[in-house]
């Protein structure tokens, strides 16, 4: 008869001994995605010069939606999303969805409500774009969105984050 070495389990399944290499690939994914994320709210609320001018920054008065939407035009669904293009309350919840996905992807808390979240603007922006110039439905918002659900299945807010905190442990919305 077998033996396993017996070792703690932490409430995620995770052995307090050591962690294995594919998680610490998932915690670096989700810190990475979150500061896309995080570095596209900060662009485009400051204006650092890398996407969006500090003329067109949206503490300068610029909208951080209308660059990308207006662009959609003649794209198949460009009627409706350049429609959207502009409007404060557009605008009001691009930015705060950039900027919780980005911190909660990127403390490691939060992260399911993220992916799912992350997801959404992400297919939306993928469906800006239809039909794609470079491949027939594939682009980096699809992948990226996979890798954001990979996330959350995979618990990936607990290597390299804050999820193993009482409080997320407590509350299954915080994972």
């Amino acid at each position: 008869m077998a033996t396993t070495i017996d070792r703690p389990v932490t409430h995620t399944g995770a052995t307090t001994a050591g962690r294995r290499p594919v998680e610490y690939v998932w915690a670096v994914a989700r810190i990475a995605i979150g500061w896309i994320f995080l570095w596209a709210f900060l662009d485009k609320t400051f204006g650092w010069g890398f996407a969006t001018p500090a003329n067109k920054a949206w503490i300068a008065g610029g909208s951080p939606t209308t660059g990308f939407l207006k662009g959609t035009g003649e794209n198949a669904l460009g009627g409706l999303f350049a429609s959207l293009a502009g409007q404060a309350w557009v605008d009001w919840l691009f930015m705060a969805g950039l900027l919780g996905i980005g911190l909660a992807l990127v403390l490691g808390i939060g992260t399911r409500v993220a992916a799912v979240t992350g997801t959404l603007m992400l297919v939306l922006m993928w469906a800006a774009e239809l039909p794609l110039a470079n491949n027939p439905f594939m682009d980096e918002h699809i992948v990226y969105a996979i890798v954001l659900i990979g996330l959350a299945l995979a618990g990936a807010g607990t290597t390299l984050g804050l999820g193993n905190l009482p409080v997320v442990r407590r509350n299954g919305w915080l994972k």
